[in-house]
């Protein structure tokens, strides 16, 4: 599928999303940040997914909607301090990110696409979908974001336009990949930055074989969903440390802090 394929409101939001790589974007929460969409958000899945290509044997992988990840950098995987291209021992990477500017498309062994089909508009979800499978010779990891983000569009709407709950996913990828048996998909649904669902992988392949007309697959948690048993979880020390990275980070955040601070700080009178 090409640029030109997507929807009016498809290629009209592709022009949004350039503006946010050149120029930064706004927050819900107050403040802007410069740099748009540079997290290599694979590194968060690293070992999720590594004995996959292992498995597979993958030697060549499209990053489909690559945003700025850098495939070359040292200290993908901090253990190793190896770059993610030699974690997971590939020969070669092509990057598509038409908000970039990168174009290209080439079938690969495997495709990887995180965070980005919350990006998508709804009309455009089921044939960028196909479009993931029909690039894909062998394996395709998937992360889709199922919560609204911090990010705001230039027109301000939420960067995540489509929000949906991971069985709503599951059901997409369940619908397109009947067409593509040769390829396994690995999907995991994020409910949280750090928290969601993984679907067991899985080819259409396996129901021609299966000896029953039901079709089920195992699914697991990750993460916590519930703030307040994280929050319980960091010791103060660790607290100070994350709020001492954030505003060196993110200084536009000091004045919300403040506002926080001054509103749950009880004043005394002196002895």
């Amino acid at each position: 599928m090409r640029t030109g394929d997507l929807t009016e409101q498809g290629k009209a939001l592709v022009e949004l999303y350039k503006e946010m790589a050149e120029n930064g974007y706004a927050l819900s929460t107050g403040g802007t940040v410069s740099k748009a969409y540079n997290d290599f958000e694979l590194k968060k899945f690293r070992e999720l997914v590594v004995p996959h290509f292992a498995t597979f044997g993958i030697e060549t992988v499209l990053d489909y909607g690559s945003g700025g990840s850098n495939w070359e950098e040292a200290g993908f995987d901090p253990a190793s301090d190896t770059s993610a291209k030699d974690f997971f021992n590939v020969k070669q990477i092509r990057k598509f990110e038409p908000a970039r500017g990168l174009t290209d498309k080439v079938k690969s062994d495997c495709v990887i696409c995180m965070d980005v089909l919350e990006h998508v508009f709804l009309a455009d979800i089921t044939s960028i979908v196909r479009d993931l499978f029909s690039l894909s010779k062998k394996l395709l990891v998937v992360n889709v974001a199922c919560y609204h983000a911090d990010a705001l569009l230039p027109n301000g709407e939420n960067a995540h336009i489509t929000v949906r709950e991971p069985s709503w996913w599951k059901g997409i990828f369940d619908a397109v990949a009947g067409d593509f048996p040769a390829t396994s998909v690995l999907l995991i649904c994020s409910t949280s930055y750090d928290s969601g669902v993984i679907y067991d992988l899985y080819g259409a392949n396996q129901w021609s074989t299966a000896d029953c007309f039901s079709i089920e697959q195992a699914e697991k948690k990750f993460g916590n969903s519930s703030a307040a048993s994280k929050a319980i979880s960091l010791t103060t020390d660790q607290v100070f440390e994350a709020v001492d990275l954030l505003t060196k980070k993110a200084p536009e955040t000091i004045p919300k802090l403040a506002s926080v601070l001054t509103n749950n700080i009880e004043v005394r009178s002196p002895n």
